[in-house]
């Protein structure tokens, strides 16, 4: 482990990331807001920290595999105390450990938020709020991955690290290229949700602040009702991209070639069956319940909420507690779950969650034909006994993870329905979850302690646990004689 190379890098970040504090600067400065010399100043700091840190360090060699998987980690942390600058600077949040947690939960794609009042907030603040949460949708550090080949530093370790999902599958040759494509794409969806949302009636800030919001399955609002402030239009336009949010991209880039693949994909043909078995049961439990609407209006807020909790983006446009218990534990297992493998939901995802009931199910057989050799697989393809002990793996840690989070809710005082809530909430990237911290409430009541185990949950729900969890095991930086290493050209 070397550690100037993780300090180069994370020099690196910070100068791309200046840039972005500089934009919201600039739209600070078209508002006649003055709040413009919170964000230079964050700016300006962000700079000279990451020119610092780049030109004092050099690069030797290609990162290892440990040194990406550290590189990713601390960059992530480095980022969500760069971007709580502003908050504070600006005067808008006083606490440190609270305008970490806003940037974390921004950067994670969280949503969850300390503000209470969001519609009195400077538009700069608006925009940096959904700005942290578009660059970490399809991620910081892979938004690098295009840029370091240029610089000698290899791509495919921390293209394994940033990538949600179990697997990592290229859409061409390289590294960079690939995650130039990605941003093809993602920017592209984000242009087209802004022109629909403009078409509907939306105001044109409103429009963009939510479309970055939305394809990052991220949640931020700028509106105090979140989603349930604007026409049923809008709210539909919302659950559609939201669903493609958390689609793997490389199906959507398929599309572009003109190749339709949706339907042959088994875990795109398992995430849309869960979304509609669930939206069927909960419009079922809320037509019926003490809360029930008229039935196009009931149907809408449960397509909406369920499509909301999967996807981890965290709209709201109705209090789904009022629904009642069976509804609220519906929702509360999709936090588990998430979107697909691939994109910018958070959660499990999909894949896994289909890999470990297929492997019950083979389980189930080999049990009662122990001589049949039976083969587990997903659509046509075979999944080796390794892939499916890993997945296992992710899921005991994710469980484990969600278990500890709450307690420590609970030890810090919170009540059982609000630490589970928040625990879930935070590990899965959702933002809303239940109780105190429910579809109505935020996270500004809470103490920096509450904060800080969230922040830890959140990062370790969006960098895929091990990611992060690896910061923790002394081999990652015990020094070895031969590290394995990958090249920018892998």
């Amino acid at each position: 482990m070397n550690f100037a190379h993780l300090v180069h890098v994370a020099g690196i970040t910070l100068i791309a990331l200046s840039a972005a504090l500089a934009l919201a600067g600039g739209v600070a400065l078209g508002y006649g807001e003055s709040d413009a010399l919170s964000f230079m100043a964050a700016a300006a700091i962000a700079l000279a920290v990451g020119l610092t840190a780049f030109r004092r360090t050099t690069l030797e060699r290609d990162l290892s595999i440990r040194e990406g998987y550290a590189v990713v980690a601390i960059s992530w942390i480095v980022v969500g105390l760069a971007g709580a600058t502003p908050y504070l600077f600006s005067g808008v949040i006083e606490s440190p450990v609270a305008a970490f947690f806003e940037s974390v939960s921004g950067f994670t794609t969280t949503g969850a938020t300390v503000f209470a009042e969001v519609e009195t907030l400077p538009r700069s603040i608006l925009f940096w709020r959904a700005m942290t949460q578009w660059l970490g949708g399809m991620g910081i550090v892979l938004l690098g991955v295009a840029i370091l080949p240029f610089l000698g530093v290899g791509g495919m370790q921390l293209f394994k690290a940033e990538v949600p999902g179990p697997t990592t599958e290229r859409l061409t040759p390289r590294i960079r290229h690939t995650a130039t494509t990605l941003w093809y794409v993602y920017a592209g969806l984000t242009a087209l949700q802004t022109g629909l949302y403009v078409l509907g009636g939306m105001p044109a800030f409103d429009a963009v602040l939510h479309a970055f919001t939305t394809l990052s399955t991220g949640g931020f609002s700028s509106m105090n009702a979140s989603l349930a402030a604007y026409s049923p239009y809008l709210q539909y336009v919302t659950i559609a991209f939201m669903y493609l949010a958390a689609i793997n991209f490389t199906l959507h880039y398929q599309l572009t070639r003109g190749r339709v693949r949706y339907g042959q994909d088994a875990e795109w043909r398992f995430f849309t069956g869960v979304t509609l078995a669930v939206t069927a049961l909960v419009f079922i439990l809320a037509v019926t319940g003490p809360a029930r609407g008229g039935f196009e209006e009931t149907f809408r807020a449960a397509l909406f909420q369920v499509t909301s909790i999967v996807t981890t983006t965290g709209f709201v446009t109705f209090d789904y507690e009022l629904w009642g218990s069976a509804a609220a534990l519906a929702l509360l297992a999709l936090m588990f779950m998430g979107g697909m493998a691939g994109s910018t939901a958070g959660g499990m995802k999909a894949m896994r969650v289909r890999l470990l009931l297929r492997h019950g199910l083979t389980e189930l057989k080999r049990s009662v034909h122990p001589r049949a050799v039976i083969v587990a697989r997903l659509g046509r393809v075979p999944v080796p006994d390794r892939t499916f002990y890993r997945v296992m793996a992710f899921a005991l840690f994710f469980i484990g993870l969600f278990g500890a989070g709450a307690f420590a809710m609970a030890i810090l005082g919170h009540d059982l329905v609000t630490a589970i809530g928040a625990s879930a909430a935070s590990i899965g990237n959702i933002g809303p979850g239940l109780g105190g911290v429910g579809a109505v409430q935020n996270y500004g009541w809470m103490g920096p302690a509450s904060h800080l185990i969230l922040v830890f949950l959140m990062l370790a729900g969006r960098l895929e646990l091990f990611t992060v969890l690896l910061l923790f095991h002394p081999d990652l930086w015990r020094r070895h004689a031969k590290p394995a290493i990958m090249r920018a050209d892998a």
